[in-house]
């Protein structure tokens, strides 16, 4: 049996403006409105993150984001053309650097509600096949 996710609602205080941040920011499509109260973005043909207003107080989210190494420097460029603070390593200083640990490229920025994304082009959570 194969297991995939298919989606996960992620909280905001303006769900249409966070949406549309992230897709673009990741190069992808997206929709004000979807099914339900959510403003959704197509990670890929298999995921949505369906952002949704919220608020209450809700938790930092997470999400890690494994891509090619030219999807990596056009979502780099991105961040950059926006002025989006980016940061090498997980928890550390916003230093504009791409960390380079784990035998890939990895890249961490938080967007206005404080939820956090990652892109990497090589994945340190699984070995490779």
């Amino acid at each position: 049996m194969t297991i995939e996710l298919d989606h996960a609602i992620v909280s905001a205080r303006d769900q249409r403006s966070a949406a549309k941040q992230l897709a673009e920011l990741l190069g992808v499509r997206w929709s004000a409105t979807g099914i339900g109260p959510f403003s959704a973005v197509y990670v890929n043909d298999g995921l949505t993150l369906d952002f949704i207003d919220d608020q209450e107080a809700f938790p930092v989210q997470h999400f890690c984001f494994r891509v090619t190494d030219e999807e990596f420097d056009a979502i780099l460029a991105r961040l950059q053309t926006a002025d989006i603070s980016y940061r090498s390593s997980v928890r550390g200083a916003e230093d504009r650097q791409v960390g380079t640990a784990y035998g890939g490229r990895i890249v961490y920025w938080n967007e206005p509600d404080g939820h956090q994304w990652e892109i990497l082009t090589v994945s340190y959570a699984r070995p490779p096949r």
